[in-house]
């Protein structure tokens, strides 16, 4: 699998990003308050720039531990921040994205893993 150690080649930090500019826009169309608006770009733009970070440094395996650390935030989010209730839909964007965000970071772990071992030797 060569393409595991080439940078900006592997599709879950791309679908990562994906989720992540989701998150940060979705404020435009989806119903939210200051909270649940601010919540969701935050950690959409932390999410994109975490996937970016993958996609430059493919055997950077912290950074996939990273999306599942903010997937989980994000998942957190409407009950931590009280949103939950008012905003449904900005709190199933949290849930949806967090749960991607948690899969796709989890499922590059292997991969992340092999290319870290192949940097480490050559």
């Amino acid at each position: 699998m060569a393409s595991e150690s080439k940078a900006w080649t592997r599709w879950q930090d791309w679908a990562a990003a994906v989720v992540g500019a989701y998150a940060a826009l979705s404020p435009i169309w989806t119903p939210a308050d200051q909270v649940a608006t601010g919540t969701l770009v935050v950690f959409g733009v932390l999410i994109l720039l975490a996937s970016l970070w993958s996609l430059w440094r493919p055997e950077a395996v912290i950074s996939e531990y990273g999306h599942a650390v903010l997937g989980v935030l994000l998942f957190l989010a409407p009950w931590v921040f009280g949103y939950y209730g008012s905003f449904p839909m900005a709190a199933w964007t949290s849930w949806v994205v967090g749960v991607l965000t948690v899969a796709l970071g989890l499922w590059a772990v292997p991969e992340s893993n092999r290319a870290h071992r192949a940097a480490l030797s050559h």
